[in-house]
């Protein structure tokens, strides 16, 4: 297919804010160009690979804007000014260059685009800018609007994954979505999902495993109010602390280590300490964990805040920070294990062969998440106090005879958190999807309360719980507010329905972990709204952390809200 092709499909998704429409545009489009579905999905959310491989171009405004000067003769100033104007680089781009370009093929641009990214070296910023401008002299204007927005990181035309996965089921004749969802939730590559499935057919999903170096979507749990209630749902449980830290998946394949967060992202180069423990502690030639990273100090045997444990999540300074907060890494499940994937043995199997393969030492970094079995809703309430009064959240509750469900809330796993209990606050992870100014004393800091939603996974849908402005200091009001703006957008972004308009809005990207009060109807929010009915929202928000190790997809979901809701009425 011609880039200039999918240009015009880029051009219809932008037009249309109906997720069926969307839909069937992605599954024509899927069904016209079968041999480029590796790429497609990638390119549809702005991306040159999948979330946990994709490599950054390494070109910021500055130099885009110098790459488009070259290219159409133009004076960078006048490039500048037109953006002032403008206020998109892809805008000034469609202006710039003549109409139609040469035929220019989609699986070509992204080869480019990949070289560019690809740069390195003495004299790579130049060698950069001169690859740029020579795909863009081979583009029409039209094309060129979403080649230089995917370069500035700005395409967001709102495909979700969700929709991808509706869409490739479309595409093949109405072929069940279930196994194409399980496919991309085992290997976090919608790519490798649309390639596998067009070229050879629904069946061949079944070939789609957990490979180490490629990470599995995490599967999340769903809550419940008390011990009581956990025992009434499940029965006979499995019981573990819930550590407030980040969530890691461990994967090794002989001395080789990756750690990959909730989001997907390849973190292995900020904690070096929990790599070297994996490889000395792990009696496995391949094996996949998940687990959860917490700082711990030694000396009080204390566990620290996420706040503290977070400072880890970074790029530089690596070993000093190893030093000031070291870590403990806790496994609570085993995904894979020397070419065999473990997803769909019982959680009670995954547990003990977990045991069975690690070294376990009293000052390791490595352990086992402690485990209580009991199908006795008292014992549970022991267990649950004591954990946490060693200064943790509380428990996540598994049935034992359930499979690991990658990338689904179930009712296979519970969280029983302290603030479950009614004389407690709830806490909730919930996406931003706008920002208002400050006012008052707010005003210098540029955002004064945060627009927040759940997440829709039926309809890939954000409708907003929330509107949250405390809870953090200054600084970290300052350093959020940068973040949004580097994904804010002109309008309401397309999966997101709301019946309040903030002063900005952004794409959703960034979770909070918000405490509230309690959950009461309001006619201001669409989380949960029918009709004449009032939606949902949360009384006396606060924000609790930043939670940068979270997927928006991962967020408390719209169910979840009623759910509890009607739990308390």
């Amino acid at each position: 297919m011609e880039f200039s092709e999918l240009a015009r499909v880029f051009q219809a998704i932008e037009a249309t804010r109906r997720r069926l429409e969307i839909t069937a545009l992605l599954a024509d489009l899927f069904r016209r160009a079968p041999e480029d579905a590796d790429i497609l999905p990638y390119l549809l959310q702005g991306r040159l690979g999948p979330p946990y491989a994709t490599p950054d171009l390494g070109m910021d405004e500055r130099r885009i804007a110098q790459a488009l000067a070259e290219a159409t003769g133009t004076e960078v100033e006048e490039v500048w000014r037109r953006y002032g104007e403008l206020g998109d680089l892809g805008l000034v781009a469609e202006a710039l260059l003549p109409t139609t370009g040469e035929p220019v093929t989609v699986r070509a641009v992204f080869a480019d685009l990949r070289a560019i990214a690809a740069a390195s070296g003495k004299g790579a910023q130049e060698r950069k800018i001169a690859l740029f401008r020579d795909l863009l002299r081979r583009l029409g204007a039209r094309a060129a609007r979403y080649v230089v927005r995917i370069a500035q990181g700005r395409l967001r035309l709102q495909v979700g994954d969700a929709t991808i996965v509706d869409a490739l089921a479309a595409a093949c004749d109405g072929a069940p979505r279930a196994p194409i969802e399980r496919a991309y939730a085992l290997s976090a590559d919608l790519g490798l999902v649309a390639r596998t499935l067009l070229a050879d057919g629904p069946a061949a999903l079944a070939r789609i495993h957990p490979t180490p170096g490629r990470p599995v979507l995490s599967a999340l749990a769903e809550r419940l109010p008390t011990p009581q209630a956990v025992i009434q749902k499940l029965g006979r449980v499995l019981a573990e602390p819930k550590y407030d830290g980040l969530r890691l998946q461990a994967h090794k394949r002989a001395e080789q280590v990756w750690l990959f967060s909730r989001r997907l992202e390849d973190l292995t180069h900020a904690f070096p300490d929990i790599a070297r423990a994996v490889r000395q502690q792990v009696r496995a030639d391949e094996a996949i964990l998940d687990g959860e990273a917490v700082g711990y100090d030694p000396r009080r045997q204390r566990f620290l805040p996420f706040q503290q444990t977070v400072r880890r999540r970074r790029k530089h300074g690596v070993e000093a920070m190893e030093l000031l907060f070291p870590l403990r890494y806790y496994a609570f499940d085993l995904l894979y294990l020397d070419g065999a994937d473990y997803t769909s043995l019982p959680q009670e199997e995954r547990s003990r062969r977990l045991r069975d393969i690690l070294r376990e030492q009293p000052e390791g970094i490595l352990h086992v998440a402690p485990q209580l079995v009991t199908a006795d809703a008292a014992e549970l309430g022991r267990f649950f106090d004591e954990t946490v009064g060693r200064g943790l959240e509380g428990l996540v509750v598994k049935r034992p005879d359930a499979p690991y469900h990658a990338g689904a809330r179930e009712f296979n796993w519970v969280k029983l958190k302290r603030g479950y209990q009614r004389a407690l606050a709830d806490t909730f992870d919930l996406v931003i999807v706008g920002y208002d100014r400050g006012r008052g004393k707010r005003a210098r800091l540029g955002i004064g309360s945060l627009l927040c939603a759940v997440y829709d996974p039926e309809q890939d849908r954000f409708r907003t719980v929330s509107r949250v402005g405390s809870g953090l200091s200054d600084d970290e009001w300052v350093e959020l507010r940068d973040r949004l703006d580097a994904v804010r957008v002109d309008a309401r972004p397309g999966r997101v329905e709301s019946l309040i308009t903030p002063d900005v809005w952004v794409e959703p990207t960034y979770v909070v972990e918000v405490i509230a009060a309690e959950i009461t109807r309001s006619p201001l929010h669409t989380c949960g709204k029918v009709d004449a009915q009032p939606g949902f929202a949360l009384r006396f928000p606060r924000v609790a952390s930043i939670r940068f190790d979270r997927r928006p997809e991962d967020a408390t979901t719209e169910a979840e809200i009623v759910r509890l809701y009607s739990l308390r009425a």
